[in-house]
Parts: structure tokens; sequence; C-alpha cells
């Protein structure tokens, strides 16, 4: 897609349908945070090594709008990008797509806090850096 130059695979599983085989939106969340974590295991050294600096990072908010349903056994690209990195903030932009068909889009915006205190803190230096340079040729 576009504007994004990671995609995480998703398989809907029979679990994350109703009883008609759609998925059910409470599940786009789960793959968007799936994506957002093969995205920082890939460009970023994975999330435990945030963790392992005395980082977490919540979310502090998140959106979805779905256009077409998923269904049970859809193989699925949930693609993601990270922009809007500041002090302690950033977020993430994920669409959702079957055989090139958006099913979904959305975003989580995220704050970084200190591990002991969970007071704001920034991102470190080395990460803003190194998702930046894996985004850079992505168009915003």
């Amino acid at each position: 897609m576009e504007g994004f130059d990671f995609a995480a695979q998703i398989r809907v599983r029979f679990a994350d349908t109703d009883a008609q085989g759609v998925a059910h939106n409470s599940n786009y969340f789960v793959w968007f945070e799936v994506a957002r974590v093969e995205f920082l295991e890939r460009y970023a050294g994975g999330y435990q090594k945030l963790r392992d600096a005395g980082i977490e990072s919540f979310v502090l908010e998140s959106h979805a709008r779905f256009l077409q349903p998923a269904f049970f056994d859809d193989r699925l690209l949930v693609h993601a990008r990270i922009h809007s990195v500041r002090g302690a903030r950033f977020r993430f932009d994920y669409l959702v797509e079957r055989d090139g068909t958006v099913l979904a889009d959305g975003w989580t915006s995220h704050g970084a806090v200190d591990a002991t205190t969970l007071r704001p803190t920034r991102l470190p230096a080395w990460l803003v850096e190194s998702v930046t340079a894996a985004t850079s040729s992505s168009a915003r």
C-alpha cells in the first residue's frame, strides 16, 4: 500500500469471528498491536529493547474505521507506519487489506513513560533515529 513500507501477515482465526464468520471489530486492535510489535522488531530492535531501557509505551488513544468485513480464514496484511515522533509521544497508522482491497484503517497514539515512576519520558534518541530512518521513504 502506498505510503506504507511494512506489513504484518494475519490469518483470521475461527475464534476471531461471530456466528456468521465475520471478524469481530475488537480484533482489529489486536491486529494493530501485532503489526506495531513486528514493526518495532524489524526497525528498532523490538519492543523488549525499549522495556529493557526502562521505558513503557502506553496506548493513549485508538481509532478504527471499518470499510468491508474480514471473514474466517482470510489472509490479511496489516500495514503499519510510525510518525509524529515528538518528545514522549508517537503515533502509528494502519491499513488492513485483503488481496489489495482495504478493509479497515486506523491509528493509535502512544505515550512513553518511565517504567518505574510512570511519568512521561522522552523517547530515546536511538529509537527515534531507527524509526525515522526506516520510514523516511514513506509518503506522508
